[in-house]
């Protein structure tokens, strides 16, 4: 899928009710997460990654979250993938936010342990995750698996295990 319109918060939130005001903040962050992750692509299609951010935002907001969970879902990779921090997010977007964005973030890289270890240390991570963090997570799941067995078969099979894993995993 690629994201055309110019206004991206417009596609995030098209059809629901939202404030001219977070609109902006909606906005902000689209913006803050395009320059985050701007020389990031999608491994199987190569279109820029925040792509996905926007994707699982515009999920979130179609739940009935509020602007809060919206924005952090916009946000959700930033920590995990990219030079932001925790204090970066929270001197932009607010406290609310940036635990939401903790949250579903996860607390190890592939780098600091293998996969298998990173995974069991991810979900006993998000076993406490709030219900909006939940949503995020599984937002995050859906974009990520919707086409993964079209593109990757074979990476597919772990990969839709351990989500389910990470499924069970949340309160």
């Amino acid at each position: 899928m690629k994201i055309q319109a110019e206004n991206h918060s417009v596609y995030i939130t098209h059809g629901l009710s939202i404030s001219p005001q977070h609109e902006a903040e909606i906005q902000q962050a689209v913006g803050f997460a395009t320059c985050a992750h701007r020389h990031q692509k999608r491994k199987y299609t190569s279109e820029p990654y925040v792509n996905h951010c926007i994707a699982v935002a515009r999920l979130v907001a179609a739940s009935g979250a509020d602007v809060s969970s919206i924005i952090a879902a916009v946000l959700h990779d930033a920590m995990e993938d990219t030079v932001v921090t925790f204090e970066d997010v929270l001197n932009n977007f607010g406290e609310k936010v940036a635990m939401l964005v903790l949250e579903v973030t996860s607390p190890v890289t592939d780098a600091d342990c293998g996969r298998k270890e990173r995974h069991k240390i991810n979900l006993a991570h998000l076993k406490k995750a709030s219900p909006q963090a939940a949503t995020i997570k599984i937002a995050d799941i859906i974009d990520n698996t919707s086409t993964i067995h079209e593109r990757d078969a074979v990476f597919a099979i772990t990969y839709i295990q351990e989500k389910w894993d990470v499924l069970n995993a949340l309160p």
